[in-house]
């Protein structure tokens, strides 16, 4: 954790008006040039939200609500005695998320050569806050690899559950139209991908089948008013 991080915390706790945010820069990723986390608390919501955004944000630094990804992974310092135990536990909950970021964002730049060897196109890296892919969990970081040509997105997801716990479980979520599933990070790239990509195939086919069944079942009702 960087000293900019510390004095943002420092100058958060000194905050009277209820609402305050600590920011955590995140560098040395493979598929973006830096992330940043931050740590959003206010009274009335009874949470401190857990939020990442694109670049090496510092103190001073404005965001707008399209510029944060929502990540279900929040602090808790609940069970802090004192200011100097709630720092220890701000400094350990931050570098879990730090480390979770780092770990999705390494998988994923692994994922990219076997995902284009085995669809045989290009992949591109999308850093859209918003993906219109629907997942079956919450996403990690705003970075994705998207293949176009497939209609495939494949972008890192975890579980939601407070920072206390430790870092929070990660996946590597494949979608493609109505097939998604969900990896374990340390899964092999390419038997996912072989696995995912049987499973679009065996999909394919029963929407297929399904297809004709209905016109099949047209037809044959047209022909009741001949």
């Amino acid at each position: 954790m960087d000293d900019d991080a510390d004095e943002l915390l420092r100058r958060a706790l000194l905050d009277s008006d209820g609402s305050v945010a600590v920011a955590l820069r995140v560098g040395g990723l493979a598929l973006c040039d830096a992330l940043t986390v931050v740590f959003h608390g206010r009274r009335d919501l009874g949470t401190i939200q857990t939020y990442v955004a694109h670049g090496g944000r510092g103190a001073g630094s404005a965001l707008a609500p399209d510029e944060l990804l929502r990540v279900p992974c929040d602090l808790d310092l609940a069970e802090a005695a004192d200011r100097q135990d709630a720092e220890h536990l701000y400094a350990s909950q931050a570098r879990a998320m730090r480390d979770a970021l780092l770990a999705a964002d390494t998988v994923l730049a692994v994922w990219r050569e076997p995902l284009e060897d085995l669809i045989g196109a290009d992949v591109t890296i999308d850093r859209s806050i918003a993906l219109s892919a629907r997942l079956p969990a919450a996403r990690l970081m705003p970075v994705a690899l998207v293949a176009p040509e497939r209609r495939m997105t494949v972008t890192p997801v975890c579980g939601a559950r407070t920072l206390a716990e430790g870092r929070p479980p990660l996946g590597i979520a494949c979608a493609q139209q109505d097939v998604v599933r969900v990896y374990p990070l340390p899964d092999d790239p390419q038997r996912c991908l072989e696995d995912f990509l049987d499973l679009t195939a065996v999909h394919a086919r029963a929407l297929a089948e399904q297809l004709d069944h209905q016109a099949a079942s047209v037809r044959r009702f047209l022909e009741l008013s001949d």
